[in-house]
């Protein structure tokens, strides 16, 4: 009869260290899809890459963070909008000034910041 039981027990406790490990080994998704955001950060900052270069392959994590129907982390879609500035490219700016102002309220006073500096040289022209 013992015996019986610690098979029993054994077995129980054989598959609550399965489920448990189990349990375990899966990993929680991140909340937002970094892809090459960090690398080109850096290269931006570095001054490794052309604008050119690294609004291509943020535009396409984006297209992959579509994909994959995660997110992009705040300040992903304002550095693609101050690249498009650099490249000149005024109407791809404010759209993604626009867009991080949307997707991330608490931007907004960073966002508009950025419009006023882009603002004031034109000014100065006339």
């Amino acid at each position: 009869m013992k015996r019986l039981s610690c098979t029993h027990v054994a077995a129980r406790l054989s598959i609550a260290g399965a489920l448990l490990l189990t349990g375990c080994a899966t990993k929680p998704q991140p909340l937002y899809y970094w892809g090459d955001y960090q690398p080109q950060l850096y290269g931006h900052f570095m001054k490794e890459k052309a604008p050119q270069e690294q609004i291509a392959k943020l535009e396409a994590g984006l297209e992959e963070a579509r994909a994959s129907g995660r997110s992009v982390p705040p300040g992903y879609l304002a550095h693609l909008g101050i690249l498009h500035a650099q490249a000149e490219h005024p109407d791809q700016m404010l759209k993604y000034f626009e867009a991080e102002k949307t997707r991330y309220p608490e931007s907004a006073a960073y966002i508009d910041f950025l419009l006023r500096k882009v603002k004031q040289p034109q000014q100065g022209a006339r």
